[in-house]
């Protein structure tokens, strides 16, 4: 069941990433990130196939990055990079452009990251420059999107001279949109945020937390370094919209209490699953 689950996003993902490209990006002369964008590039520059470059080039880049990625990542991209190159093939110079490269770069982004994140989520990749980024995020624990923005910014600055400025400036808001709606898919819309709560009345905070907002709480013992004062933890994994119920709470207790908020990016297991 996962595999055909799998298969299904990896098949809707490519086709979209790859309309979103053939559709929005190329008709309005607009590149993109990562080994795709380097195959656009040469087709504006050479006219060569973007599909058949795409195929060439991650071809290489997955015979070079094989051995340092999970096996089950390499079997998904074999099956991933020669879709997205064969949706590309055979759509490429099939759709008319928008007319205004603005809105073009704005909804590229858009879909581009909704197919990438879909990819992703299956633990694929595209097998281009999201290999590389893998190979830093398996090896170095390097973020993946950030990552790979960086890359795909690399990418498109080298081809200024062939686009012009004012289609790589909309290039780079295409990609800073794709990289949201890439963490749309990945982390969904309800985050999660991690608190860190130092206080002497740390366990009261986590008994309110409990009753008030129904978020299990976990208090650490402990004391503080620099007065050597007992200074105990409490720390809560809570949705983002409860953030500010938690806050005036934790106030309420203690409002000389210590908080730090942390971004979360996955939360699974525990009592977290049930207690909402």
């Amino acid at each position: 069941m996962r595999t055909f689950k799998d298969l299904t996003l990896i098949s809707l993902g490519s086709l979209i990433y790859a309309l979103a490209l053939t559709g929005l990006a190329m008709p309005n002369n607009l590149a993109e990130g990562g080994v795709a964008g380097a195959a656009i590039i040469l087709y504006y520059a050479l006219d060569w196939s973007v599909g058949l470059t795409n195929f060439i080039l991650t071809s290489i880049i997955l015979v070079i990055g094989y051995r340092y990625l999970p096996r089950r990542t390499i079997k998904l991209t074999l099956i991933t990079a020669p879709l997205i190159s064969l949706f590309l093939f055979l759509t490429e110079g099939q759709i008319a452009p928008l007319g205004d490269p603005l809105v073009s770069a704005v909804f590229a982004g858009f879909f581009i990251g909704i197919g990438t994140g879909m990819i992703l989520r299956t633990g694929s990749s595209m097998g281009g420059s999201t290999v590389i980024a893998q190979i830093f995020h398996h090896n170095l624990g390097w973020d993946l999107t950030r990552t790979n923005l960086v890359l795909d910014v690399a990418i498109v600055t080298s081809g200024l001279f062939i686009i012009g400025p004012l289609n790589t400036m909309y290039t780079i808001t295409a990609l800073y949109i794709g990289k949201k709606s890439t963490d749309l898919v990945l982390e969904g819309l309800d985050s999660r945020k991690a608190v860190s709560v130092i206080s002497s009345e740390a366990a009261e905070i986590a008994d309110e937390v409990i009753m008030q907002l129904g978020t299990s709480a976990t208090v650490f013992e402990g004391y503080g370094g620099y007065l050597r004062e007992e200074k105990d933890m409490t720390y809560i994994i809570i949705t983002k919209h409860k953030l500010m119920r938690l806050k005036r709470l934790i106030n309420d207790v203690d409002e000389d209490a210590f908080v730090v908020v942390h971004d979360v990016k996955e939360v699974f297991g525990g009592s977290f699953s049930w207690m909402k």
